[in-house]
């Protein structure tokens, strides 16, 4: 079974900077039709300007946690492409949170942000292949593939981190809830939960404190802080017909460190 995603279109969230931009620039020079999202236009704009002229990417700019502003996202990637595919949430936040704080409101910012702004825009895709596949009377062709973006914090108990532990966990049970969900769709739902790797966030980890990186390889088994480009590759798998019996599932990619790293060990 092919990996290609070729002639494939995505939406991908999240693609005007780290994990996310890698995502959508590797799809587009696997010959998918992409659609950039993300709130940062300026940085959009910037990036496609990067990307040979094609006419396989496009760029949308807007607050995905409102209702109106991801239904013209899927009204611009069909006038666009005509169709969708693939929809790739790579949109996240990462914020510190204090667990003592009843005043803090990082859990609540963290749920609208990385879980109810995916699961809206899961929902309106969905619907969407499942209208496709209707009007072209396919009723047995695998119809399209969800891919999320989480975190091994789903499954870490770093207090500093506990908004974004329970957004992520939560992204988790929504991706099976939803695999099981859409299968009879013939609608794939998978996740790709990272750590180690230098996402935006890291990054910006790293510049505030630059020991982090030592106590990140130290306690990761594969000794380095992972490519963004890799968790791409993993999303590639995970979208195209290579993985079409592959539902439900949350991949890890951290270069083995979930399975021995103490809980105060910065995770991103």
């Amino acid at each position: 079974m092919s990996f290609s995603i070729a002639g494939k279109t995505a939406i991908v969230t999240g693609a005007a900077n780290g994990v996310g931009r890698a995502i959508a620039r590797h799809f587009a020079g696997q010959g998918a039709n992409v659609m950039f999202a993300d709130m940062d236009e300026k940085q959009l704009v910037k990036d496609l300007g990067e990307i040979s002229d094609d006419g396989n990417v496009r760029y949308f700019a807007g607050d995905l946690r409102e209702k109106l502003t991801i239904a013209n996202l899927l009204s611009a990637t069909i006038d666009a492409f005509d169709r969708v595919d693939i929809l790739v949430n790579a949109s996240r936040q990462v914020l510190v949170s204090d667990p003592l704080n009843a005043d803090d409101d990082t859990v609540e910012t963290l749920l609208q942000q990385n879980l109810l702004a995916t699961l809206r825009l899961c929902q309106l895709i969905a619907n969407r292949l499942i209208h496709q596949a209707e009007e072209e009377g396919n009723d047995e062709e695998p119809v399209g593939a969800i891919v999320n973006l989480s975190s091994i914090a789903a499954h870490r108990a770093n207090p500093c981190l506990l908004a974004y532990s329970v957004s992520t966990a939560a992204l988790d049970q929504m991706t099976r809830s939803l695999a099981v969900a859409l299968a009879p769709n013939r609608i794939r739902v998978n996740a790709v939960a990272f750590g180690s790797v230098m996402s935006a966030s890291l990054q910006k980890a790293l510049k505030n404190n630059p020991d982090y990186r030592d106590e990140i390889i130290e306690h990761t088994p594969l000794g380095r802080i992972g490519e963004a480009a890799e968790v791409a590759e993993a999303v590639q798998f995970l979208a195209s017909g290579g993985a079409g019996f592959v539902t439900g599932e949350i991949l890890t990619l951290d270069g083995g460190r979930s399975l021995l790293d103490p809980v105060v060990a910065p995770a991103h």
